[in-house]
């Protein structure tokens, strides 16, 4: 018959030929190797499964932001800080814990001694400094994906952030304002 007349219904093994090709191959030449595939059920997966051409992709492309990723500023902040603080917390537990008899030796006059040092203030400081941004940053991130409401969030991102800076501020400020010479 013609291209718009009756068709006869076709076996799976007259679909792709003589069927003599089909042993083993799963490919897309050999869709129909099993009686289970009839010929609709191959056409419906193959036509949903390509894009329909006739019809133009009408959505716009993303534009990219302009500015600063904070985000993405926050991420790479925690994998830095957290490899330069695991140097930092592990030399500091191997001084004070290991190194020179352990905690035993460790009261006012060793700190005072340590902070002496000009590196030893940078030191701590820098893990001071390091370990509150970090967490800080942590709870931020853990504040916005579990409080459910904006005013929440608010007020607990409030508290962390007045915590964290009233920690930063007194540790800085007794690290640098510490006097050995304390009666």
């Amino acid at each position: 018959r013609g291209f718009l007349g009756a068709r006869a219904s076709t076996t799976a093994a007259n679909a792709v030929g003589d069927g003599r090709n089909l042993a083993g191959r799963n490919d897309s030449w050999h869709l129909l190797h099993d009686e289970t595939h009839d010929r609709e059920n191959v056409r419906s997966c193959l036509m949903s499964a390509t894009p329909d051409l006739a019809m133009p992709n009408t959505r716009p492309t993303p534009r990219r932001r302009q500015g600063v990723n904070f985000e993405k500023n926050s991420w790479i902040f925690m994998r830095a800080s957290g490899l330069i603080l695991i140097i930092l917390v592990l030399g500091h537990l191997f001084i004070m814990n290991i190194l020179d008899g352990g905690v035993q030796r460790i009261n006012f006059a060793f700190v005072a001694g340590r902070w002496s040092s000009p590196f030893w203030q940078f030191w701590d400081l820098t893990m001071l400094w390091l370990a509150m941004l970090h967490g800080t940053n942590g709870l931020r991130v853990i504040i916005g994906d579990y409080a459910k409401s904006g005013k929440t969030r608010f007020w607990l991102r409030g508290i962390l952030y007045t915590a964290s800076a009233a920690t930063i501020l007194l540790g800085t400020l007794v690290i640098f304002t510490f006097d050995p010479n304390l009666t």
